[in-house]
C-alpha cells in the first residue's frame, strides 16, 4: 500500500494559501488589444490545419473506442506515444466452469484454488507507430517477442486502421521449439459506440515436438461495444481457416472498465491461450475457464 508524505488537509490548506497569497500580490493583467479588423483572420489558417492533423495523429491522446492493446487475447490497433509504455497481466484460473458443478465452483471460489495461467506483457514506443513487445508464461515458460507497427489510424479521411504485427515465441524461456508469427489488424469504429475488429494471423511451427512442421492461420474476430462512458462488452473468437486445426476455436468475451490509465476487464473463455501460438492450437471443448486482465498505460 503507498503512503502519503503528507495528509490531504494539509495539502489542500497549503494549495489555498499559496494560491491566495499568489492572488494577492500578482499585478492586474494588461487588456488584449482589440483584434485586427481582418476577414481573413475568421479563416482557417495552414498553421491551424496543421494543429488538427497533429491532433489527429497524437499517440497519446485518448480513444474511446480503443481503451487497451487487447480485447482479451486478440490485439488491437491502439498506437502508443514514443517512448511510452504499457503493462499488461493476463490471468486465467484452470477451474472449468463448464464442468464442475456450482457447488465445486463455490467450494473451489470459481477457480482460485485450482492455480492459473499468468502472462506478464510489456510494450514500448521505441519510434513513432512502432511497438517493442515482450510478454512471457508459465504455460511451458513461453517467452515472446514482437513488434507492432501501427501503419494507419482511423480518421476523416481514412476509414480503417491498420497495423501488421511480427512476432516470435519460444518455450522454456525462448531456448526452444520457436513459433514466428505474422499477422494484421484492421479495425473500425462506428458512432463511438462500437469497434470492430478483423485479425488475419499466421503462425509457422503449431505443432512442435513432433518432428513434422505445421502451421496455423486463423482469422480473429472481434468487438468491443461501449455500453457506458467508460463501460465495455467485448466478444472475440478465432477460427482457423487452414493448416493445424485441433481442437475448437478459442472464444472470450469480457466485461471491460477504463479508470484513467488502468483498464480492468473480467473475463471469460474457452482456453487459458495467451499467445499467438497457443491460440493457434484453439480452445477445449466444452469448457470455460474465469479470469481478468489488467493493463496500466505509462505515458
Amino acid at each position: 500500500m503507498i503512503r502519503h508524505s503528507c495528509p490531504t488537509a494539509t495539502v489542500l490548506f497549503l494549495t489555498l494559501m499559496l494560491g491566495g497569497a499568489k492572488s494577492v500580490h500578482a499585478q492586474p493583467p494588461e487588456p488584449a488589444p482589440p483584434p485586427a479588423a481582418d476577414t481573413a483572420a475568421a479563416t482557417p489558417s495552414a498553421g491551424d490545419d496543421m494543429a488538427a492533423l497533429a491532433d489527429d495523429d497524437d499517440d497519446a491522446r485518448l480513444r474511446p473506442m480503443e481503451p487497451d492493446y487487447s480485447l482479451v487475447n486478440l490485439p488491437t490497433t491502439l498506437p502508443l506515444p514514443v517512448h511510452g509504455g504499457n503493462f499488461h497481466l493476463t490471468h486465467r484460473f484452470n477451474e472449468n466452469l463448464a464442468k464442475d458443478t456450482a457447488k465445486e465452483q463455490l467450494q473451489n471460489l470459481f477457480g482460485l484454488d485450482e492455480g492459473a495461467t499468468i502472462d506478464f506483457e510489456y510494450r514500448f514506443g521505441l519510434f513513432k507507430h512502432v511497438q517493442l513487445i515482450a510478454s512471457r508464461t508459465n504455460v511451458d515458460r513461453t517467452i515472446s517477442l514482437g513488434t507492432k507497427v501501427d501503419a494507419f489510424h482511423q480518421t476523416d479521411s481514412m476509414p480503417l486502421g491498420i497495423s501488421a504485427i511480427f512476432n516470435v515465441e519460444g518455450g522454456n524461456n525462448f531456448s526452444e521449439r520457436y513459433a514466428p508469427t505474422l499477422g494484421v489488424v484492421v479495425s473500425r469504429t462506428i458512432a463511438s459506440k462500437l469497434a470492430l475488429y478483423a485479425t488475419p494471423i499466421v503462425v509457422h511451427n503449431t505443432l512442435p515436438d513432433t518432428g513434422e512442421v505445421r502451421n496455423t492461420f486463423f482469422v480473429g474476430l472481434g468487438t468491443r461495444i461501449r455500453i457506458r462512458p467508460t463501460l465495455y462488452v467485448v466478444v472475440e473468437g478465432s477460427p482457423r481457416a487452414a493448416g493445424y486445426t485441433p481442437g475448437n476455436a478459442e472464444f472470450a468475451f469480457s466485461l471491460e472498465a477504463r479508470v484513467g490509465a488502468h483498464v480492468f476487464a473480467i473475463t471469460f473463455a474457452n482456453s487459458s491461450a495467451v499467445t499467438y501460438g497457443q491460440l493457434a492450437r484453439g480452445g477445449n471443448p466444452d469448457s470455460l475457464y474465469l479470469g481478468f486482465n489488467l493493463s496500466r498505460k505509462f505515458f
